[in-house]
């Protein structure tokens, strides 16, 4: 009886294996957070946002405010949904604080 017990042991451990893989739950969607250009703000408060709310080092906050000089717009960071939105909301408060109408928006990925 015992070497039966064995036996069924490895194929019920291999069913609930599949099981369990059948049941994957699909990630959270992501989200990237953006700074959009304007005439208006200052280059160092959009390197300063970067740095405080983003936790980038100098160097790759100068590298992003660039490209969003340049191009438009730059990406800040890919988040779940809640925290890309409360970033969103942080940044959009702490310029307008500052009277700066630097815009922050999320998309989808």
């Amino acid at each position: 009886m015992n070497s039966m017990a064995k036996h069924h042991d490895p194929q019920h451990g291999e069913s609930t294996v599949l099981e369990r893989q059948d049941q994957r739950v699909e990630p959270p969607p992501m989200f990237q957070v953006l700074l959009l250009n304007d005439d208006y703000t200052p280059m160092e408060f959009v390197v300063l946002v970067l740095q405080q709310f983003f936790g980038k080092g100098r160097e790759q906050a100068t590298q992003i405010m660039l490209k969003v000089h340049r191009e438009g717009k730059g990406v800040c960071g890919v988040y779940p949904q809640d925290i890309a939105a409360t970033k969103v909301d942080q940044v959009t408060e702490f310029a307008r604080q500052h009277q700066h109408p630097l815009q922050c928006v999320l998309e989808k990925t």
